[in-house]
């Protein structure tokens, strides 16, 4: 697909060097470019964003206290 983009001149120069240091045409970059955006900002990024959001609390308690407390508590009738 292609597309019509505004860029400016100041962030074509610095692409265009880039795409030069690593012998590739300014398409191929851009191309790159989109694809690790995309692999970066979509997917598992919440899990990335939630990860240790409670472990400052001590209100709630440990869980994996709780999970063995709970399995303790289980009967097997």
């Amino acid at each position: 697909m292609r597309t019509l983009v505004d860029i400016p001149d100041e962030d074509i120069e610095k692409l265009d060097a880039l795409a030069a240091r690593s012998k590739r045409s300014r398409a191929a970059a851009i191309r790159e470019a989109i694809r690790l955006y995309l692999l970066n900002t979509s997917g598992n990024d919440w899990i990335a964003r939630g990860a240790g959001y409670w472990k400052h609390r001590d209100d709630i308690g440990d869980a994996v206290e709780y999970q063995r407390a709970m399995r303790e508590d289980r009967s097997f009738d």
